[in-house]
């Protein structure tokens, strides 16, 4: 079976370590942007969509960090040798697909097997 490069390692070390920057960046915006503004809306309904629009950010970052936890297994994966090898079967998992998904696990068709699993499960 063949494994990786270590060239393809470093390409997706880079772009796994980008991602989390970029992530990082975003939420530390998103932190001083929150604390910065001090609205005071007399309108009801303005105060009600600040809110939701701030609710609706805040999914977002808590989506951002569970995916940067996502990016550091990756990484470990990578110093460990086990980047691109699917968890399931053991198989390596296409560069297409790591391009496509960086923090995956599971190569093409494991993953397709799971997700019609949990079809018939009703998940």
């Amino acid at each position: 079976m063949a494994r990786l490069t270590k060239k393809k390692l470093n390409f997706f070390k880079n772009l796994l370590n980008e991602r989390i920057d970029e992530l990082l960046s975003q939420a530390n915006e998103t932190v001083s942007g929150m604390t910065t503004h001090k609205e005071n809306l007399p309108d009801p309904s303005d105060r009600a969509t600040l809110e939701s629009d701030r609710n609706f950010t805040l999914r977002i970052r808590d989506r951002e960090r569970k995916l940067i936890g996502k990016i550091k297994e990756a990484l470990e994966r990578i110093e460990l040798g086990t980047y691109g090898i699917c968890e399931e079967c053991g198989e390596e998992i296409s560069t297409e697909r790591l391009i496509a998904r960086p923090v995956t696990t599971l190569c093409i068709d494991c993953k397709k097997m799971q997700e019609t699993e949990e079809k018939v499960k009703g998940l």
